[in-house]
């Protein structure tokens, strides 16, 4: 289904990026591993999707730049002359009540989680144009549907990620390009490996499922919205949160 072809994918070397790219070593994809400084992880991961029998190429750079936005994108058409997946995953959070939010805090999380994911998409559009066809997915959260206390600069730029993806969907549509994002909740990455076993607790409690996501339940989806089978789904954000919010 996916021979020859190749997906682009953002921050991964952990958490939720990393499971994506392993999800589509199993469908064949080649992929584009995109990471910021952990080389021994890139390696790593690129051993394991080699082994899978698929083509990987590691790039390094930070995407809220945009000389390194492009160059991920040009190295992606240039290693395997086609783009067909770009996943925006790469993230940080700089958690704070805004009585205490820094400035620079409140801008390293805008530059590189919806900066980031502008710039990826400004490179990417003319290759899928050119192609008359891709598949972009961008991560979003679930609080940038709902807003979270101490997450204000975080829960804007994923509430800016599903503008975009909304926009893009639209200005794309004709060109045969699919752009949709997905909302992860709670999920059981580093970045929620920091809260306490009685917060997860609490957390578990509101959830209908009763239970903690895991990166591999946010990579099925992103398969789904990848292949052929969500060719008539544009402009949507799914959320993968157990039923938290409904």
């Amino acid at each position: 289904m996916f021979m020859n072809k190749c997906a682009v994918v953002t921050g991964a070397t952990r958490g939720i990026g990393r499971a994506i790219a392993l999800k589509f070593g199993t469908m064949g994809l080649n992929v584009v591993a995109s990471y910021r400084s952990n080389h021994e992880e890139a390696e790593k991961l690129k051993a394991e999707l080699e082994s899978m029998g698929v083509q990987v190429a590691l790039v390094c750079g930070d995407v809220s730049k945009d000389a390194d936005a492009k160059n991920l994108i040009e190295t992606a058409k240039s290693t395997f002359g086609t783009i067909d997946v770009l996943v925006n995953n790469a993230g940080i959070t700089k958690d704070g009540l805004i009585l205490r939010m820094k400035e620079e805090d409140f801008d390293q999380v805008i530059d590189v989680n919806l900066k980031g994911t502008f710039n990826c998409l400004k490179h990417v559009t003319p290759v899928m144009v050119k192609q008359r066809g891709g598949k972009i997915i961008n991560v979003s959260s679930v609080v940038g549907i709902t807003g979270n206390a101490g997450q204000v600069n975080y829960s804007a730029s994923k509430a800016g990620i599903i503008g975009m993806t909304k926009s893009l969907a639209k200005e794309l549509g004709g060109r045969g390009i699919n752009v949709n994002a997905v909302a992860p909740g709670y999920i059981s990455t580093d970045m929620t490996s920091v809260l306490t076993d009685n917060v997860k607790e609490k957390i578990q409690d509101n959830i209908p499922l009763k239970r903690l996501g895991q990166p591999k339940d946010v990579a099925e989806v992103v398969a789904f919205l990848a292949s052929s089978a969500s060719d008539y789904v544009t402009g949507q954000v799914i959320n993968i949160d157990g039923g938290m919010v409904m």
